[in-house]
């Protein structure tokens, strides 16, 4: 279903969040009402925890507080996208039902009493959630508020139970076909872990060693399908009652327990939440991770971010808060990147509860607030922001992502423990970021045809097919940068015999890896080109392609380090080592400039965003994001849309909306 729906519907970005009514009284309501309407709050998420009030003994719905609640935003011009409440299921349905609730690998059964505590695989638990979607759709379908459905909240909850484990043993069945195939696709002869039964196998649980990688692999896809499957499963009772958008809010964090290109997919909108991980530019970047991650798992088409912290920035053991202006840089990195508004969670502070400290839209200090004055002031620049609707992001280059990929390198075994996933994605798109460049993610099998550049930095797991269109896009005039222990495992993580990567690679890279060797905790290596390589180290000889660094001692010195090799119309790159920030910066900028890849805007200092959203009518719009302490001066003066002036200059810390001639 087109976006545009949910635009048209509400008049432009949407703007608003979560919102919890029942936590507050009717003086509250009233003042909601008005503060909502000042902020210019189109859209409020409601319901998402509400499970114990709708349905306070199981098979009894009670509604009517919340007609009253729909209604009253519906009166008040706000919108509503109605959640599904099966994220927390109430106490009675735990009670009732304690084999639903989760269990984790090391056999502890979880308890009542936090969100989450169920198991999706349980059955008493599908029953219940689609009961309780059916109901709310049927009873709200066509409810003159309702512009957005919004089943369950942040699918990411694991558990190894029974339940979870007989459902396991259907989806290998499905997938595998026989005993035979499965012990071969899991090398179960290593080990004697031969199985002569479906009922002998078991989720990965906690074990006395190392765990059966290909099971665990297999695990990780199969929750992401079961998932998918509980989804399906409430967005088809919804669809029965309403022709309503539907979504679920994805959560896009450094661990990885769906498949979110199947999600995005199967949602009639993508949208994501996001926190920052770091202050300051460190935010700024893992926003446009995000963001660029958001619109690529919607397949380039606008997409919501349904969920940020005003206030909240996530820094190892605590919560640290945003500067000023953070909060109106922050949204427009995302709507930048293609997002249709910003939402938080969430509308008004809790007074009691685990996230009483959770940042909000309505502080405790109230609207006599910063927080509340600068949610106030980016209602009113996202209300003057409503003719980008429906323009999307377009990108030159692109990372690699696959989720079996990341699932490969979480198995037990690899030789480092320096081989981390995410932190690898995160360093090609911020040496992408950095060089003032919007990135698209893409799985090894989409095509790429449309990318200059593409960045493989964490691929170890990679099928036949992606091999072949890998190999493919190099022929036909694409730049391919492949880095260390890259394409050495195939689906079921197979060693690629006869030496690495994967066998079409090889040609496309004219190289042939004979061994790997990490590297020692802090060790360092030097290369011939000045750069330093830590972590990792390969053995590797060329097969036609030139050496462009090699190490410089011990027992690889001479041997190639980084490569270049032109195949077919292309060239293919191959890293066998971590170069430090500033080789890596300075491997990504060559790789930008052979490939004739520039900014948007080019000539914009460091610490300057900018990215362009298109309109089918030709229209255009640069989105600029100052993140210096410096004044920036534009090409030439331009028309702001945040500010209705004519700018010739971004402030510092600032951001503008420009028109585009």
């Amino acid at each position: 279903m087109d976006i545009r729906r949910l635009t048209d519907r509400l008049g432009g970005l949407a703007f608003g969040g979560d919102y919890s009514p029942e936590q507050w009284d009717a003086e509250v309501w009233k003042q909601d009402d008005e503060l909502m309407r000042h902020a210019r709050v189109n859209l409020a998420t409601v319901g998402v925890f509400s499970w114990a009030l709708m349905e306070p003994e199981e098979g009894r719905y009670d509604f009517g507080w919340l007609d009253g609640h729909l209604d009253r935003l519906h009166a008040a011009g706000v919108a509503v996208d109605l959640a599904t409440p099966t994220a927390g299921p109430p106490p009675w349905f735990s009670l009732a039902h304690p084999d639903a609730l989760p269990v984790g690998p090391d056999g502890t059964r979880l308890t009542h009493g936090s969100r989450d505590t169920y198991c999706v695989a349980a059955p008493a638990y599908r029953r219940a959630a689609r009961r309780i979607a059916d109901a709310l759709a049927e009873r709200y379908g066509d409810h003159p508020a309702l512009a957005l459905w919004h089943v369950h909240n942040e699918y990411v909850s694991l558990c190894h139970c029974d339940h979870a484990a007989a459902a396991f043993r259907v989806w290998l069945r499905a997938r595998h076909g026989s005993l035979d195939a499965l012990n071969e696709a899991w090398g179960t002869a290593f080990w004697s872990q031969r199985y002569t039964s479906w009922e002998q196998i078991l989720p990965p649980r906690q074990s006395q060693w190392h765990r059966n990688p290909g099971q665990a692999l297999d695990y990780s896809r199969f929750w992401s399908d079961e998932a998918l499957a509980a989804y399906r499963e409430q967005r088809d009772a919804i669809r029965a009652h309403s022709d309503r958008p539907v979504t679920t809010n994805l959560m896009l964090p450094r661990y990885q327990n769906l498949d979110l290109w199947a999600f995005g997919r199967e949602v009639d909108l993508v949208s994501v939440n996001h926190y920052p991980t770091g202050p300051g530019v460190e935010a700024a970047a893992h926003a446009a991770f995000d963001a660029d991650r958001a619109r690529s798992l919607a397949g380039g088409a606008p997409w919501l971010l349904m969920e940020s912290g005003t206030n909240t920035v996530y820094a190892g053991d605590r919560v640290l808060p945003k500067e000023p202006g953070d909060i109106l840089r922050n949204s427009l990195a995302h709507v930048a990147r293609g997002s249709e508004g910003a939402l938080f969670f969430q509308w008004r502070q809790s007074r009691a509860g685990a996230e009483q400290w959770h940042s909000s839209m309505v502080p405790h200090a109230g609207p006599d607030s910063r927080m509340f004055r600068e949610v106030t002031a980016l209602g009113e620049h996202l209300a003057r922001l409503g003719e980008l609707a429906g323009s999307t992001v377009r990108a030159e280059v692109a990372v690699l992502h696959d989720s079996d990929a990341w699932w490969a390198m979480q198995v037990d075994g690899l030789p480092s423990g320096e081989l981390e996933y995410y932190p690898a994605l995160r360093r090609a798109h911020r040496a992408l970021w950095d060089a003032g460049l919007t990135v698209d993610f893409a799985h090894p099998e989409h095509d790429l045809s449309r990318y200059r550049v593409v960045l493989a930095p964490a691929l170890f797991l990679l099928t036949d097919a992606g091999a072949e269109n890998l190999r493919r896009y190099v022929a036909d005039g694409g730049t391919l940068l492949l880095q260390h222990f890259g394409a050495a495992v195939d689906e079921h993580l197979h060693a690629r015999l006869g030496g690495y990567p994967a066998a079409p690679l090889r040609e496309a890279l004219g190289i042939r890896v004979e061994e790997y060797r990490p590297l020692a905790q802090g060790e360092e290596l030097a290369l011939s080109d000045g750069s330093t390589g830590s972590s990792w180290s390969e053995s590797l000889r060329t097969e036609g392609a030139e050496a462009v660094a090699a190490y410089t001692h011990g027992m690889l010195t001479g041997s190639p380090a980084l490569t270049r090799h032109t195949f077919g119309s292309g060239h293919g790159w191959y890293l066998s080592t971590r170069l430090d920030d500033a080789g890596y910066a300075t491997l990504v900028g060559r790789l930008l400039t052979e490939a004739g890849v520039t900014p948007d805007l080019p000539g914009l200092p460091a610490g300057v965003e900018a990215v362009t959203r298109h309109a089918p009518d030709g229209r255009s719009w640069h989105l600029l994001l100052n993140h210096s302490a410096e004044a920036v001066p534009l090409p030439q003066p331009a028309h702001d849309l945040l500010t209705g002036a004519t700018l010739s200059r971004v402030p510092a810390g600032g951001c503008a909306v420009l028109r585009a001639l």
